[in-house]
């Protein structure tokens, strides 16, 4: 049995059928409303911030997938993600399960430093240090022997369906419908973008690799890492057009936050998009060389490619 804890999302649907491609058929999806993904899935109904809940939902378990998200909500975070964290510790110890954690970089430095494995924790905001504080929870957990367990680290997201992110939202999501995209920041500093089902199959190859586990991977990206001046330059070949776009300074945001709060939330990550995003996945590749990754012309041909909206 393999089970996602947080189901429901783009990252953990498309990791559900992965697993089924590739690894088992004996799936458990996780939530506090599970969907199936699958006919055949097994439903958990369940309040991860709960310890006997969360204790019921991975009993039985060879693996669980730790893959749930909160809205950008810098208390909400505060408020749940260290308890579940805690929680599912505590279940998977409990029960002898392994545990993969999908993490993101929100702790990382702001800075055009390459980003690998060992960059150390120096987050610049709310969200940030609950990541940093989370993470640390995990790995000393794994350095103690409580708990068998891997990190899977992914920088931004983009990719097809309802996928969040700054670069979905703002940009690809708008060409898609025949707006004008807004770039954060700067158009003309590279980038390091995932696409959402690569890191789905990397967690789940990564999940299903026994000497992966009591470390930390990032997982795999296009290494030529475009500007978004570069990929709007690919959506507009794709669609055989000009597209022009804007660039939104940091005033922008500021000024922005003080009526919408989700664009309040978004001031902690505007550092990295000043300069180059420079995410190091040499130890995937390195490990698994025969993982196709989705290249950055592919990954905007799908998410953009179809008939625009005007």
């Amino acid at each position: 049995m393999q089970t996602i804890l947080g189901s429901g999302g783009p990252i953990a649907d498309e990791l559900a059928r992965e697993l089924r491609r590739n690894f088992t058929s004996d799936i458990r999806l996780v939530s506090r409303h599970p969907t199936a993904v699958h006919p055949d899935d097994e439903l958990v109904s369940a309040d991860l911030t709960d310890a006997a809940a969360t204790s019921r939902a991975v009993a039985g378990s060879d693996i669980a997938f730790l893959t749930v998200g909160l809205p950008m909500d810098s208390a909400l975070w505060e408020a749940k993600f260290p308890t579940m964290m805690a929680n599912t510790i505590d279940a998977c110890a409990e029960h002898g399960v392994k545990l993969v954690f999908f993490d993101n970089t929100y702790m990382y430095p702001g800075t055009p430093e390459p980003q690998t494995e060992s960059t150390p924790f120096v987050p610049n905001g709310r969200k940030g240090r609950v990541r940093a504080q989370i993470a640390t929870m995990l790995l000393e957990a794994m350095e103690s022997g409580r708990v068998e367990a891997v990190i899977c680290r992914a920088p931004e997201f983009y990719g097809p369906g309802p996928t969040k992110s700054l670069s979905n939202s703002l940009v690809f999501n708008r060409i898609r419908d025949g707006k004008r995209p807004f770039v954060p920041i700067s158009a003309a500093t590279r980038r390091s973008l995932i696409w959402t089902p690569d890191a789905s199959r990397a967690m789940a190859l990564i999940g299903n690799t026994d000497d992966a586990f009591g470390q930390t991977w990032h997982l795999p990206i296009d290494r030529s890492r475009p500007s978004y001046s570069e990929m709007i330059g690919i959506a507009a070949t794709v669609l055989d057009r000009r597209i022009s776009y804007t660039a939104l300074p940091n005033a922008v945001f500021r000024l922005g936050g003080r009526f919408v709060p989700a664009l309040a939330e978004v001031g902690e990550l505007l550092p990295r998009y000043h300069g180059d995003n420079i995410f190091d996945t040499e130890k995937f590749t390195t490990r698994f060389p025969d993982f196709a990754v989705t290249s950055a012309v592919d990954g905007i041909r799908e998410i953009v490619g179809g008939p625009t909206v005007r």
